[in-house]
C-alpha cells in the first residue's frame, strides 16, 4: 500500500516524477511540483494523450492555441490530446502541487473523457 501524498520532501528543488504503474498500453505518474514551470519559449509536444488531475496545490496550464492559461485547482482534471502543444506556466510555490498523469497511445478513434455535472 502507498499514499499519493507521502513522502513529499519538505523542500523540492526540481519536479518529482514517479511512475506508479506502467503497462504496454499506459503509464500512470505522480508528479510533484513546487513553483516549477516549463522554461520560457518551450512547449511540450507529446506522442501520447495525457489525462491530468490536480490533487493539491495549484497550476496554470496553457495551450499554444489559447491566449491565457487554464487555472487548475484541487479536483480539476483535463485531457491533453497527443501533439497539442502545451506548457505549465506556473505551479504553487507554497503548497506542493500533486498531479496524477495518465499517458496512453494516440489512436484513430474518437477521444473523449467523462464530464461530471453537479446535481442540484
Amino acid at each position: 500500500m502507498a499514499n499519493l501524498f507521502d513522502p513529499i520532501p519538505p523542500e523540492i528543488t526540481a519536479e518529482i516524477i514517479q511512475v506508479l504503474l506502467s503497462t504496454g498500453i499506459f503509464r500512470l505518474e505522480r508528479i510533484v511540483s513546487a513553483g516549477q514551470a516549463t522554461p520560457p519559449g518551450e512547449w511540450y509536444d507529446q506522442d501520447t494523450h495525457e489525462w491530468v488531475a490536480l490533487l493539491s496545490g495549484g497550476a496554470g496550464l496553457r495551450f499554444e492555441d489559447e491566449a491565457e492559461p487554464r487555472v487548475l485547482s484541487p479536483g480539476d482534471y483535463l485531457l491533453i490530446p497527443a501533439h497539442r502543444r502545451h506548457r505549465v506556466e506556473w505551479t504553487d510555490p507554497e503548497t506542493p502541487t500533486v498531479w496524477l498523469a495518465l499517458h496512453y497511445p494516440e489512436n484513430r478513434g474518437q477521444l473523449s473523457a467523462i464530464s461530471f455535472q453537479p446535481k442540484d
